[in-house]
């Protein structure tokens, strides 16, 4: 990799090789890893300047409409975020140390994550009606962000990553926080704790925990939450503003407990909200549920009734639901943008676009996904695996599609994994099977990837099984 390449070579193997050529130093031959730390340090320039200007929009927001100012709140959020995987990506680039092979699927996920990241931005600012000043002016920083973050992943992905490879990440998706499914629903669950906190999560919950095992995870702390004041706190958000910032995975997780009742709150958990874990009384027992809808004026990625970005995240034992119902069209239960997040033994309930399984690695097991148009969408690298999913019924001009990918570059390491899942209709489409198509899915971006392994899929599935995206692709 140390071998010196003109830089119209380098950007030749770029989806965008102009803007590539025009990027880089002229007059110098460096190598692909230098070319790259260059693209990367342009990047970070980009996203700093782009937060710049979105907050710049956000200081006028009484000259703009209600959708627009949600649109402009999302992309500040996502350029915050983009700025820290690229700072990140950027220290361990200039390292003197040796990058190892995990570490560079974990860079490669970052800035797939910031192509993904400001793609989303984009469609936010396009769907915003009557706002042609703004989207006008975010044309071309949002035009040219894309093809920069664009060549960065590329030019890593050749610098750094080898085509021969054992897929490393895939450790991280496969990674299962408790291996012994029975003990997560119903049995003693396997977590070190103090023995102060022990009485508490008992005296709570009615339950155990096991006394010893091999499996543990580790709990640095828990709080609890419950309507009737008995615990902690009586809302979700205030116990996760209680969280401790920037933790570790070594400091074990704080654990919040959510007692049954049906909590009526959107929840947001911030990036700096780390190894967070929450558990539930069951599977409609303890309840999070929210109707935001693109229609209402929400934003898709803002309509969620639970979003979470903070690293680590673990969910056992809830129902999210999003009541806005098939006539309020976009409707998010739950946004995930967490690294290295795992669902258990959890229910996602919606109709178009239930669970936004946005970006970075994620893994989601024995759980219940409800939905119809798109209802399980985004541009992680994400597993479903033993899930039940569940094809409701939609508007009567719309047809049923499971899935829509969104990857939008051949670079990233992102799609969507159904393993050993079951899919069928849900009981009110059981009536109209004969009238109404599903789909397996459809591909949202040109990139689009998805897998469906050793699944059960019932005769609601149209025989076709795919279906284009307004016929753009295939």
């Amino acid at each position: 990799m140390s071998t010196p390449v003109a830089p119209n070579v380098a950007c030749n193997a770029t989806l965008y090789p102009k803007f590539c050529k025009s990027m880089l130093p002229r007059n110098e031959t460096s190598n692909i890893r230098d070319y790259s730390r260059f693209s990367v340090r342009r990047s970070l320039s980009a996203a700093k300047k782009f937060l710049s200007l979105i907050e710049k929009y956000l200081r006028h927001r009484s000259t703009l409409s209600k959708t627009a100012i949600g649109a402009l709140e999302d992309c500040r959020l996502l350029a915050g975020l983009n700025m820290d995987f690229l700072s990140s990506t950027m220290n361990a680039l200039n390292s003197t140390k040796p990058i190892l092979s995990l570490e560079t699927d974990d860079l490669q996920t970052l800035l797939s994550a910031i192509v993904t990241n400001l793609q989303t931005c984009s469609d936010g600012i396009q769907a915003t009606a009557s706002s042609w000043s703004l989207k006008d002016g975010l044309y071309t920083p949002l035009s040219n962000g894309t093809k920069l973050f664009s060549v960065s992943l590329s030019l890593f992905t050749r610098g750094w990553l080898h085509k021969k490879r054992k897929c490393q990440s895939c450790d991280h998706h496969g990674r299962q926080i408790f291996s012994d499914m029975k003990h997560v629903r119903h049995g003693p669950l396997p977590l070190r704790m103090s023995n102060n906190n022990r009485e508490i999560f008992e005296s709570f919950s009615q339950r155990k925990l096991l006394q010893a095992s091999t499996d543990e995870v580790m709990v640095s702390d828990i709080v609890i939450v419950s309507l009737d004041g008995s615990g902690n706190y009586t809302t979700i958000n205030d116990a996760v503003a209680a969280a401790p910032n920037n933790t570790h995975i070594d400091d074990g997780y704080f654990l919040i407990y959510i007692a049954a009742g049906v909590y009526e709150e959107n929840v947001s958990i911030g990036k700096n909200k780390k190894y967070l874990m929450m558990i539930g009384d069951g599977i409609n027992q303890t309840v999070i549920t929210g109707n935001r809808s693109f229609v209402d004026g929400w934003t898709t990625f803002n309509s969620a009734t639970f979003a979470v970005v903070g690293e680590g995240f673990v969910a056992v034992n809830i129902t999210f639901r999003n009541t806005a119902g098939a006539i309020k069209h976009q409707a998010v239960a739950v946004r995930n943008g967490a690294d290295l997040s795992s669902f258990y033994s959890c229910s996602f309930e919606g109709y178009q676009d239930t669970l936004y399984t946005h970006s970075l690695r994620q893994f989601y097991r024995e759980c219940d996904i409800y939905g119809t148009v798109d209802f399980i969408f985004g541009n992680a690298a994400v597993v479903l695996q033993n899930c039940n999913i569940y094809a409701r019924l939609p508007l009567p001009y719309q047809f049923n599609a499971v899935t829509a990918q969104g990857r939008t570059d051949p670079n990233q390491n992102t799609g969507t994994s159904i393993h050993n899942c079951t899919i069928m209709a849900a009981p009110d489409l059981a009536l109209s099977i004969g009238t109404t198509k599903t789909y397996l899915g459809r591909p949202w971006k040109e990139y689009s990837r998805t897998i469906y392994i050793q699944s059960y899929i019932d005769k609601l599935i149209h025989p076709t099984g795919w279906t284009p995206w307004s016929g753009d692709f295939a």
